[in-house]
């Protein structure tokens, strides 16, 4: 059996110490949001010359006056994706098009346009931020509901620092945070809660079972007793976004990479911050006695 009740405080410190390292990251320098959510202007290309690269296409595009401008390779070498600030003037598609034909010559095929306004990509982010804290504030009635209210705590403590982390993580690599990334926090959300609730329904089987084992050791049994499929889920679900993350393209790598570091952080958080709450609030025997006998 291993020993987890050993590194609850040690690992406890380290949580902390991560999420107050995201929230000053945050806070201070900000996640860095797509188009999604600034507005903007996506322009997918494919070039039919080889010689055209990032280096001379962001030459030729920043003496346009775009504003920010961001160009990097998608997929391969000759295609081409990139990102600048709205524009005011309403041909400026045409214009970009007209400027790339008389500087590389008729080389380029425009595959994707998309164009986001200031107003949608706020209401985007509203939007965004409503859907998680939705998402976190119905786990928390459903964990309460089904389980004791420190129950409940443990979890929503658990789900608050897997998307804190991951935030913080792509504030400080300067990842892009787009639409993508929303759903990744959500299903980060999802993940993190059914394997908290795993090891919870183990805890409180355990505690009807065993009178005499105080919870600090009762959840280090019931963490082992579900160890195997921990373990199984979590590494199934890696291998299947690693995949993803070298496979999938560029449009994908930033939704896998999130989900990585929610499954990481999930199955972590599960073991080390749910079940040390319980620790820390005594849980007790009596206290799921007393539940059963409200219900």
């Amino acid at each position: 059996m291993i020993a987890f009740n050993k590194y609850y405080n040690q690992f406890n410190i380290l949580s902390i110490s991560l999420v107050i390292i995201s929230l000053l990251l945050l806070i201070f320098k900000g996640l860095n949001f797509g188009i999604d959510f600034k507005g903007g202007t996506l322009i997918e290309l494919r070039s039919t010359d080889s010689k055209i690269n990032v280096s001379s296409l962001r030459d030729n595009l920043n003496q346009m006056n775009l504003g920010d401008v961001s160009v990097k390779n998608f997929g391969n070498e000759t295609d081409f994706l990139i990102k600048f600030e709205n524009d005011d003037n309403k041909n400026v598609i045409e214009e970009i098009k007209n400027n790339l034909d008389k500087s590389f010559g008729n080389n380029f095929n425009f595959r994707r346009v998309e164009n986001v306004g200031p107003k949608v990509s706020a209401e985007l982010l509203k939007s965004g931020v409503i859907a998680i804290t939705v998402a976190l504030g119905l786990m928390l009635i459903y964990i309460w509901i089904r389980f004791e209210w420190q129950f409940s705590l443990g979890a929503i403590l658990a789900l608050f620092h897997d998307v804190i982390v991951t935030l913080g993580l792509f504030s400080l690599l300067g990842l892009e945070i787009n639409l993508s990334i929303i759903a990744a926090v959500l299903t980060i959300v999802g993940y993190s809660m059914n394997d908290t609730v795993v090891i919870f329904d183990r805890v409180r089987e355990n505690l009807r079972k065993y009178s005499d084992i105080k919870i600090y050791d009762l959840t280090n049994i019931s963490i082992n007793e579900t160890l195997s499929r921990t373990l199984i889920t979590s590494i199934t679900t890696l291998l299947a976004l690693f995949s993803i993350f070298i496979f999938g393209g560029e449009i994908l790598k930033g939704f896998s990479l999130a989900m990585i570091f929610g499954v990481i952080f999930g199955t972590y958080s599960s073991i080390y911050i749910a079940n040390t709450v319980l620790v820390r609030l005594k849980v007790s025997q009596k206290t799921v006695l007393r539940e059963d006998d409200k219900n």
